[in-house]
């Protein structure tokens, strides 16, 4: 599931990618005959349908997925041999996410949570349809970390005992007794369990940039750091290897990039073991040890290397289909492989087969009525911002612009801070291009995967320097020779959504219209406020943005709310009721103030959603209102529009 939004910068999707040449900074899209396209609803587009994960049976005759085919996130079956998927959750109300089928047997584990309260918790669901929550509490919220080497348990966490940190439990595949492995009373992040259950890997962040790793041997009782260092270096795990020997590891020790390190837990020896010229994201061993994947965040895109496990070489891959693969999941018996893959300007579709030959599309998720030709293929660009620091991000270009006939823009900026704009679908962005948009999803200063010290620009200067960066992209798209520079707008969502309120405010003269995705206001209030299990991240939030104690005055200086009187710009918001990392207050107060300006205030709130929007009725709704929205203000008479 891709979405414009994301405030938490720990999180990193797991994807694999093919990868195109980039350009530079001045290279354009090629050239194209210009055309009119069908226009289509932002509902036409709702008709698409989303899929994302892959957990194969034990048979290998169906793969496990999350869709919203139903309107709604579901759990279903898709048959490896063709054919309609086949839901296995009806859930009408709240969305439930699929997360592995069991290996014996075809009983399945999936999540949900109470209207995107973010308050997961563990179900599983019988062959016959019999549903259990296995974390059942009224305030507790669960993540499930995988199986067992031996098939014969799976991991999860919850914060049941303490609201601020995460536990870890076994859970018995047979009768689903509970034991409590590790009780986490100092606050780490968890990592990965070693198949014999002896090893866990503990995760201290200090701040965004600078993370470390600690071995906790659950048999000797004792817990060492593996990667002490000086300096700023962030460390990620990855996977153990099969027999327990050695951890995998992504580190930035001594480098722009993170490599991936190999560290032998007998000797404590570290190594290298794989290195590009961008960051290894991730990597993880398939359950025999025979395949090795590994992620590279390659300029926008996350590319993907299936390695042979002993000898780190390519394994060739024949017949993959065109554009970005990513969601790679190897069967258990190391024979086949799914994956996802999109050019961007349509759906993921999943795709599966023997791991030696082609393999085939088993979803067909664009909506018939779309010709894939009226959409558009992104292009990653550069330009030069306020400073000379190039900033990277991904261009989509109607088709009908043209010098002759220039087009009005619109600047994307992305969750996170520390997020990062990426080349793959999301409706909404195709459903403005296709209504003759310009769309400029820009990696501001501080974006991740442009190496440490660009993803550390912005620490302590949000709302400035990287604002200068999302003010400096007008030229660029000018530049472009077929923008209208008097008919640019700003879009975004959770941090990209106070984005667009601290250009409206600190910047006001910059935007015609700005559309706000349940994005902070209040700087104070919403660090003050952060989610309970955020505990273990928190300090390390409060080094990049600011400690509301100790830095209030700064907080205070670039926070919206407090500047709303400047707003001159027609402002549409939108927001989740049940939102608990930004909460409604935040876009309550926001869009009171802007009223008293007398400028153009549309608002939207959502009783049935939380941080992000995940039902097909509700995102029809509201992205339907916000391109009328900025049709009204960047198209036509728009600028006399009144209140």
């Amino acid at each position: 599931m891709r979405t414009i939004t994301d405030l938490t910068v720990s999180a990193a999707l797991i994807a694999l990618a093919s990868c195109t040449a980039p350009a530079d900074s001045t290279t354009q899209p090629a050239i194209r005959k210009t055309v009119t396209p069908t226009e289509y609803s932002v509902g036409d587009f709702y008709k698409n349908t989303e899929y994302f994960g892959a957990s194969w049976a034990p048979d290998r005759q169906r793969i496990l997925v999350s869709s919203n085919l139903s309107g709604i996130w579901n759990a279903y079956a898709v048959p490896t041999g063709g054919g309609a998927p086949q839901p296995l959750t009806r859930s009408t109300m709240n969305s439930m996410f699929a997360l592995s089928y069991f290996p014996a047997d075809e009983r399945i584990l999936y999540s949900s949570d109470e209207g995107g309260n973010e308050l997961d918790h563990i179900y599983v669901r019988s062959t016959n349809g019999a549903v259990r929550d296995l974390t059942p509490g009224a305030k507790l919220k669960a993540n499930y970390r995988g199986w067992s080497g031996d098939d014969k348990s799976f991991f999860i966490s919850t914060n049941e005992r303490d609201a601020r940190f995460f536990d870890l439990y076994e859970i018995a595949a047979d009768g689903y007794q509970r034991t409590q492995l590790y009780r986490n009373t100092d606050g780490y992040e968890l990592g990965p369990v070693s198949r014999d259950k002896r090893f866990l890997v503990l995760v201290k962040p200090h701040t965004t940039s600078d993370t470390d790793i600690y071995l906790h041997d659950r048999q000797s009782k004792t817990t060492k750091i593996i990667t002490a260092h000086t300096g700023t270096v962030s460390n990620t795990p990855a996977d153990f290897s099969v027999d327990g020997s050695k951890l995998l590891f992504a580190s930035n020790r001594g480098r722009e990039f993170a490599a991936l390190f190999s560290y032998d837990i007998a000797s404590g020896a570290t190594v290298p073991v794989y290195e590009q010229n961008w960051d290894i994201v991730g990597a993880e061993f398939s359950k025999t040890g025979k395949y090795l994947t590994v992620y590279v965040n390659e300029d926008s895109r996350y590319s993907g290397r299936v390695l042979d496990a002993a000898t780190f070489a390519p394994v060739p891959l024949a017949g993959m289909p065109p554009g970005t693969v990513r969601g790679i999941s190897v069967s258990r018996d190391d024979a086949a492989f799914a994956f996802y893959a999109s050019d961007g300007s349509v759906p993921d579709e999943l795709y599966a087969g023997p791991i030696t030959a082609a393999p085939s599309r088993l979803t067909n998720a664009l909506n018939p009525n779309i010709r894939r030709d009226d959409l558009v293929v992104p292009t990653v660009v550069r330009f030069k911002s306020y400073d000379n620091v190039e900033i990277p991000g991904v261009l989509y270009k109607p088709h009908q612009a043209s010098a002759a006939g220039k087009a009005p823009g619109v600047v994307l900026v992305h969750g996170g801070p520390g997020g990062q704009a990426q080349v793959g679908y999301v409706a909404l962005t195709q459903a403005l291009v296709n209504h003759g948009y310009v769309v400029f999803d820009i990696n501001n200063r501080g974006s991740s995967g442009y190496g440490k010290t660009f993803f550390a620009m912005d620490d302590k200067k949000h709302g400035e320097a990287d604002l200068g960066d999302v003010v400096a992209s007008k030229k660029m798209l000018v530049d472009t020779g077929y923008v209208d520079a008097a008919r640019i707008g700003i879009v975004g969502g959770s941090y990209g959504g106070y984005m667009v309120l601290a250009a409206l405010t600190l910047q006001p003269d910059a935007f015609k219209v700005g559309v706000d995705l349940f994005g902070i206001s209040n700087w104070v209030r919403t660090l003050t406020s952060i989610p309970p299990w955020w505990g273990s991240f928190k300090d390390a939030l409060y080094a990049e943005m600011g400690d509301p104690t100790t830095d209030s005055e700064r907080l205070h200086r670039v926070s919206p709310l407090f500047n709303a009187d400047k707003i001159k710009a027609p402002l549409m918001v939108l927001q989740g009721a049940n939102d608990p990392r930004v909460l409604k207050v935040e876009s309550d107060e926001i869009v009171a103030a802007a009223k008293k300006n007398g400028v153009p205030v549309e608002y939207i709130v959502f009783p049935d959603e939380g941080h992000g929007f995940v039902k097909k009725e509700n995102e029809i709704k509201g992205y339907t209102a916000v391109i009328a929205f900025v049709d009204k203000y960047l198209k036509g008479a728009a600028t006399a529009a009144t209140p």
